[in-house]
């Protein structure tokens, strides 16, 4: 089988040895153009060896577009194309020709295959794809200055005539920019490029195909390129020459005014500092910059004075805070301009001249006494004359006076240093006609002591000596405290008292450092003959004048031990102030205090028991009386009942007035109580005690207690525990008693109260029963 047309159809790869035996088909390759007309027939046809023109076979195709874009003439085998084909689509088809017997449909030759190539055109214009396209390059760069590169694409077959290759041309903004033909890369054409003037450029860039030759289609796009900036413009002032005004009463740091110098660049290439050039300007004024605004802002710097000077001067220079050393060449990038400063005038306070605070003065100055004088001047033009006063709130005692006119401050009072050595007082000074307008200074003074002071001794010095002293044993070291000052400092003389010219006990040494030393004179004291001494002394101060003052000292001869330790003086006070602390008598004193309110409480508490024992007696105990039948634990048995509510009962007081027999007049309680005390046992009324014993015991320990000189000489409560020989009273159990029931008398239980009563009703319905059956 083979193909006939006017196109050239080349055989494709054999087919592999596998698929069938060699038959007389022909594999073909042919190549078709895309414009062939749709529908057509192609300039392709298969035809068959054995075809002898009767039509007895048939042809068939099947493949990629078979029966759709592909048909076939089963005569003829001439192929037929339905529509227009698109390279860009589609490059080839792969089909499968086959030869039948129009009768059976059997294969008359083996399956052929071949390949239909879609032949290109230039039929696809050059696109840019990746746009918008978006540049930039910075002003004033050299000509050639790559700025970005454009590319497009072309659907066409590359492989295959010019169809694909693509040139590109600048259409629009060719005088500052050029575009690389075959690369697409656009530069800068000019060196004058200047953001200032033009910040961008729009671009058109074409591309065309087929090499650039007649014919060939294009695309075009449009290039924005942004002009970047560079610190090409140095700041400028709009002005040359800026007024401000301020008070002279400004304080520092006040802000007189901004200005702003302008320059054309953006971003950080208008960040700029500002300073300020002039000598002057420098020390009265200063300037900062504004990093937002980018102004400078002046401010004073120190204080200003009206009638010193009224207007200042100022050169302030901006210039750039970023500069290019590629642009140092177009001049300098820094501007200057000037600012007057105009002071206006206030009424202002008067000021203290010279600013001295600190006045001295003897502190024996006499009242009225001028201590120094202060000076206020009006600074104002009109120097308005000047008042003085004192502020009381820091004067209260008005110590010091000062005169309204001349400034001059005197004494008020007497001064004392040693009650208050510096005094701070607060002048103020006033215009005349006008007192809102006030200045104020302080004023240290300083009282200048003098010797008005005499020495006395630190303290009142006591000191012991032991009976066995030996002679010049150190007793006591003195020293003295003076409230003077004096500059060069104290020095103190030590010497014995006129009075005391006759001792020949203590002998007084001065060590030559403000201290003196006490030593004994004689061999041993007695405390016996005399156990305290006193010895006056006399210190003299160095002055100028010279005062003196006579201390005492208190010298109390004591016994010590073999070491010299004290063991006991005559006096136990002194013993006391000597060995206690301050702090242990304030506990001492609290811990005594303490035992005194407990005592009073509980002598209260009862004073309080009794009054309710005694209202307890009035009532009617009929109703109180509880039946039971428990056995009790006999003698040692002390919680059965209260035993102190009975004897509460009981004044034992009045036993010694009983004895005495108790008259009628004794009042009705005291009548009662002989009845009562007779109802108690017998031991109670033994008048056969004899108390001696305990009385020579108590003496005993009485005397014991006063030639005990160790013990504190004041009242003590002292207990002891005695109980005697023996005791005379038999014992209360009713075990040992040998009498017997019958034989006591029961009668006295009516005669003890109310309380009783029932108890009476019982012992006496008792004894009734024992004599029915004796009877």
């Amino acid at each position: 089988m083979y193909s006939t047309g006017p196109l050239l159809c080349l055989p494709s790869p054999p087919q592999t040895p596998a698929l069938a035996p060699p038959t007389p088909w022909a594999q073909l390759l042919c190549a078709l153009s895309q414009h062939q007309p749709s529908p057509s027939v192609l300039p392709l046809q298969i035809h068959s060896d054995s075809d002898e023109g009767d039509g007895s076979i048939k042809y068939t195709i099947s493949g990629e577009g078979a029966g759709t874009i592909f048909l076939i003439d089963e005569v003829t085998g001439d192929i037929h194309a339905t529509e227009r084909l698109d390279r860009e689509q589609k490059t080839f088809y792969t089909l499968r020709a086959q030869a039948r017997d129009r009768q059976t449909n059997q294969l008359l030759e083996p399956e052929s295959e071949f390949i239909i190539k879609v032949q290109d055109i230039n039929d696809s214009e050059p696109r840019f794809l990746e746009g918008p396209y978006i540049g930039s390059v910075a002003e004033l760069s050299p000509i050639g200055t790559s700025v970005m590169q454009v590319m497009a694409s072309d659907a066409d077959d590359p492989t295959y005539g010019s169809s694909a290759r693509v040139v590109y041309s600048v259409l629009e903004g060719e005088q500052h920019f050029t575009v690389d033909s075959k690369t697409g890369v656009i530069r800068t054409a000019v060196a004058n490029l200047d953001r200032e003037t033009q910040d961008r450029y729009e671009v058109v860039i074409r591309a065309t195909d087929m090499a650039g030759q007649l014919g060939g289609l294009s695309g075009s796009t449009t290039v924005t390129i942004v002009i970047t900036d560079v610190n090409d413009n140095p700041p400028r002032f709009p002005q040359k020459m800026y007024q401000f005004s301020v008070v002279e009463t400004a304080l520092v740091g006040t802000a007189i005014g901004r200005v702003k110098a302008e320059d054309s660049d953006v971003g950080e290439n208008t960040d700029m500092t500002y300073q300020i050039k002039d000598e002057e300007g420098v020390q009265m004024f200063k300037v900062t910059t504004d990093s937002n605004t980018q102004e400078a802002i002046i401010t004073v710097q120190k204080p200003l004075d009206y009638e010193a000077k009224m207007v200042h001067t100022v050169v302030v220079e901006a210039l750039n805070k970023f500069v290019d050393p590629r642009f140092v060449d177009l001049g300098t990038f820094r501007d200057q301009t000037i600012v007057r400063v105009s002071v206006l005038d206030v009424d202002e306070p008067p000021e203290f001249r010279p600013p001295s605070d600190l006045m001295e003065v003897q502190e024996d100055a006499y009242v009225g006494s001028v201590v120094g004088v202060v000076t206020a001047l009006d600074p104002d033009a009109a120097n308005n004359p000047v008042r003085y006063a004192i502020d009381r709130n820091t004067d209260l005692e008005r110590i010091f006076d000062i005169d309204a006119n001349t400034g001059a401050i005197v004494t008020g009072k007497v001064l004392d240093r040693e009650t208050a050595g510096w005094h701070n007082i607060t002048v103020l000074a006033m215009e005349a006609d006008n007192h809102s307008q006030v200045s104020r200074a302080s004023l240290r003074i300083r009282i200048l002591d003098v010797n008005d002071n005499p020495p006395e001794l630190a303290t009142p010095y006591e000191a012991a000596v032991c009976e066995d002293a030996k002679p010049g044993q150190l007793i006591q070291t003195i020293s003295v405290v003076d409230r003077d000052e004096p500059q060069s400092g104290h020095r103190f003389y030590f010497t014995l008292a006129p009075e005391a010219t006759d001792n020949h006990h203590f002998s007084l040494l001065d060590i030559q450092d403000n201290t003196a030393a006490v030593h004994t004179r004689r061999v041993g004291f007695n405390r016996q003959e005399q156990d305290i001494y006193f010895l006056p002394i006399l210190v003299v101060d160095s002055g100028p004048p010279a005062l003196s003052s006579t201390g005492t000292l208190t010298i109390r001869v004591c016994g010590c031990d073999s070491t010299g330790a004290i063991q006991s003086c005559n006096s136990t006070a002194y013993v006391m102030s000597a060995t206690l602390s301050p702090g242990a008598l304030i506990a001492l004193l609290v811990c005594i205090l303490i035992l005194i309110v407990l005592v009073l409480l509980i002598l209260t508490l009862k004073r309080h028991h009794k009054s309710h024992l005694t209202s307890e007696e009035d009532e009617d105990m009929r109703d109180n009386v509880i039946k039971y039948n428990d056995e009790g634990g006999g003698e040692q048995d002390t919680e059965a009942y209260d035993m102190s509510a009975l004897r509460s009962l009981y004044d034992f007081s009045e036993l010694k007035g009983s004895d005495g027999g108790g008259g009628p007049g004794d009042g009705g309680m005291t009548s009662n109580l002989p009845s009562e005390l007779h109802a108690l046992p017998q031991w109670f009324q033994n008048p056969d005690l004899d108390f001696s014993m305990f009385r020579d015991y108590i003496s005993r320990k009485v005397d014991q207690a006063d030639k005990d000189l160790s013990v504190p000489p004041y009242d003590s409560f002292q207990t002891y525990a005695f109980e005697g020989s023996d005791s005379p009273v038999p014992s209360l159990s009713s075990i040992n008693t040998w009498s017997t029931s019958s034989e006591q008398d029961f009668s006295y239980l009516s005669s003890w109260g109310p309380r009783f009563r029932q108890l009476a009703a019982l012992y006496a319905g008792h004894k009734g029963e024992e004599e029915s059956e004796e009877s």
